[in-house]
């Protein structure tokens, strides 16, 4: 079985990958097993090492990688060019780790008591198609700090910078077996990670219908899983905010990566007494995203990844109360100009559904309470942003807002030194940041008496 790439820009077939079979993953879960119980064994320094030599690996390849994943996933290659050194930003800072996976001493009486952080063994990492390079290096990168091996399946349409990694890691001298990248179906390879009683944990970037059947296969073997899934964010806008600022800022918190993106904030929500202004220089913001080639540095939307989600994201015109769009190129590609919409009411499918494309609703509201309910009113809780002057308010609302990642008068969300994760069907667990090691292993405690 194979899969034969499409290039998002152009319709253009390209290479074709060879699918992994079952008997392929249970070989490769094996090599990993074994590869593990020697790195594990390995001085921490030595680890940190080899770490840090995959991260200069990487380094060296950032523009291959980059522009593996414009050919691949049709990101801007600007933006492509910062997710590859984002992978080795990741690498050096776990190189950290395994120097710092330092237990505790717990006073007692009688003896001593001490913890230690065991790595689990052999880890699954599932990743998505929307960034593969960055989010396969939440997972593997880590998990390898804590003296795991990873066995990666990237996302079926987007394989090809997982693939290149796989091959930077052996040429950085990682052990044989130790970080395998292996493309495959999910009903084949990832459904294979669930069930094999030696893979024991399994991180899971995607949807929340996926997330969910992940989360059910792994209970029968009680199997860690760390999951990473929908959002439906809300950027919220105050009438004490900087409300240009606001407008000209909004498109690239959901229009980015085609609006492909689970920290979209794919919902606005504006006072009723700024609406107007806001509406007017958030048309002028929009018209002026660039969507065009994504090979060229000027470029900063590129096309949707696959021409069956374009059909997904395009059958949303027909639901939708469209205001204004920008403009895309026309001609071969997924290409699909961004769009906002003006709301029907909390159960428009524009205001509850992840579109996971280029269209953003606007939605009024009256008061700090009422607010916070809109942006409370979905099964999600990733990300979103607060806009407003006054700090009292910013402290209230993100307190209230049920979500794991916040921004005030801005849109960051991610990363690499912070944790990441959501509230609700968003996801279980939390990714990066200081803590991410210590999810791929088990603690051991150890009493020692005096006499």
């Amino acid at each position: 079985m194979s899969y034969t790439i499409i290039n998002p820009a152009t319709g253009e077939e390209m290479e074709t990958v060879e699918h992994a079979t079952v008997e392929e993953t249970d070989d490769a879960i094996a090599r990993a097993k074994s590869a593990q119980k020697k790195w594990a064994a390995l001085n921490p320094f030595d680890r940190a090492e080899a770490l840090r030599a995959f991260a200069r690996a990487v380094e060296d390849d950032v523009e291959t990688l980059a522009l593996l994943e414009v050919r691949n996933s049709g990101h801007p290659i600007e933006q492509a060019r910062w997710e590859a050194t984002h992978v080795r930003n990741v690498l050096d800072y776990y190189s950290a780790a395994p120097e710092r996976l330092l237990g505790k001493q717990i006073p007692v009486a009688g003896g001593i008591d001490v913890t230690f952080n065991d790595p689990l063994g052999v880890v699954g990492v599932i990743t998505p198609w929307n960034f593969p390079m960055t989010i396969a290096s939440w997972g593997f990168v880590p998990a390898l700090a804590a003296g795991n091996a990873v066995v990666l399946k990237p996302a079926e349409w987007t394989p090809l910078t997982s693939l290149r990694l796989g091959e930077l890691a052996t040429q950085a001298g990682l052990p044989d077996g130790l970080f395998q990248v292996i493309a495959g179906r999910g009903s084949v390879v990832g459904d294979r990670f669930i069930t094999h009683p030696d893979v024991r944990k399994v991180v899971f970037t995607g949807s929340t219908e996926v997330g969910k059947r992940v989360m059910k296969g792994a209970a029968d073997q009680i199997k860690r899983v760390t999951l990473e899934l929908g959002g439906k964010s809300a950027n919220i806008v105050f009438a004490d905010a900087d409300v240009e600022k606001a407008a000209a800022t909004a498109p690239y918190s959901v229009f980015e990566n085609a609006g492909q993106d689970c920290c979209a904030r794919s919902r606005i929500l504006v006072q009723r007494s700024v609406l107007d202004s806001f509406m007017e220089r958030f048309e002028t913001a929009v018209k002026n995203v660039v969507v065009d080639d994504p090979t060229k540095d000027s470029t900063e939307v590129g096309p949707l990844v696959h021409r069956t989600h374009l059909e997904s994201v395009s059958a949303y015109l027909d639901k939708a109360d469209i205001a204004f769009r920008g403009s895309a190129p026309e001609g071969p590609g997924n290409w699909f100009a961004p769009t906002v919409a003006l709301s029907r009411g909390l159960n428009d499918p524009c205001m509850t559904e992840e579109i996971f494309g280029p269209i953003v609703t606007v939605h009024p509201f009256d008061d700090e309470a009422d607010a916070v309910e809109i942006a409370n009113a979905t099964e999600f809780g990733l990300s979103g942003s607060i806009w407003t002057r006054d700090v009292g308010r910013a402290l209230r609302v993100s307190r209230a807002v049920e979500s794991g990642n916040l921004s005030v008068n801005s849109h960051s969300s991610v990363r690499y030194n912070t944790p990441f994760g959501g509230f609700k069907q968003s996801g279980l667990g939390r990714e990066l940041g200081p803590d991410a090691p210590l999810h791929f292993t088990e603690e051991k405690n150890v009493f020692i008496p005096a006499d």
